[in-house]
């Protein structure tokens, strides 16, 4: 398993399984299936409102605990100290385990830096393992490292070809901070998995455009959580660690980038 070391000194895996979207016995399904090709890493959200599927995926799964990197994060209504303090629980019961090795809040919520310190109070319980924040900009989590005095483990973004958010994973980079990609497929608009710079290069290599994309990305130093139902595009998806993009392709790639979010964020 291919990780990335975090501030904390722990080891997160560099691709993990993305769950939006899924729910029910879809998303418990998905979850097992990916933990029995290989993933390590589970990313879901209380947004979500999946985590008592992630949590039976888990199980059936049948991978021992400490073998897997679990990830979830909070949200509004619970943007505050004792909303994100009684949603911690409210995660573990719901994801059936006793700790969490990563707790996001979800956006650049007014009361990040209480939230933050209900986050630090439950990691000193061994509740969870590392804390970070998710679609911070580099100005918010600034803003955010001063109010705290504390440097976040991830921060968790938007990220793929069309916007690979590299200005914000440089600012993260110079912290200490690893920026994570979330939706590193754009969820498929631009189309993406038939793009003919993509695919042309994922060609010279025996590989897809997904696949093409996401080293991009990793080549770049942003790990990724990518999300799909399809155990074929599951072990696809973790199959992008034996070939290298040159630097010509890279700066192929790089020309895809439009310099906005696709999805609203960060304007």
């Amino acid at each position: 398993m291919h990780t990335v070391t975090l501030n904390t000194g722990r080891a997160m895996p560099l691709v993990g399984f993305g769950t939006w979207a899924l729910r029910g016995e879809a998303c418990a399904e998905a979850v097992a299936a990916a933990l029995r090709c290989g993933y390590r890493l589970i990313d879901t959200a209380q947004m979500y409102r999946n985590e008592d599927a992630v949590g039976e995926g888990l199980r059936r799964a049948g991978v021992p605990r400490e073998q897997i990197f679990l990830t979830t994060k909070v949200c509004s209504p619970a943007d505050s100290y004792e909303g994100t303090k009684r949603q911690i629980d409210a995660a573990l019961r719901r994801l059936g385990t006793d700790y969490i090795d990563l707790f996001l809040i979800h956006e650049p919520y007014r009361d990040a830096p209480a939230m933050y310190r209900a986050m630090q109070e439950a990691r000193a319980e061994g509740k969870l393992r590392a804390l970070g924040i998710s679609n911070f900009s580099a100005r918010e989590m600034e803003a955010f490292l001063r109010e705290t005095g504390e440097v976040p483990a991830v921060n968790q973004a938007e990220a793929h070809v069309f916007y690979p958010h590299l200005d914000l994973a440089a600012a993260c980079a110079e912290r200490g901070v690893i920026m994570q990609a979330w939706s590193p497929f754009a969820e498929g608009q631009r189309r993406l998995f038939t793009n003919e710079i993509l695919s042309a290069i994922g060609r010279a290599h025996g590989k897809t455009a997904a696949q093409t994309a996401l080293r991009f990305l990793l080549q770049h130093g942003i790990p990724v959580i990518p999300k799909t139902a399809k155990p074929a595009r599951m072990k696809e998806n973790l199959d992008v660690f034996d070939f290298d993009l040159s630097a010509e392709e890279m700066a192929a790639i790089d020309k895809l980038d439009g310099g906005r979010s696709l999805f609203g964020w960060y304007e």
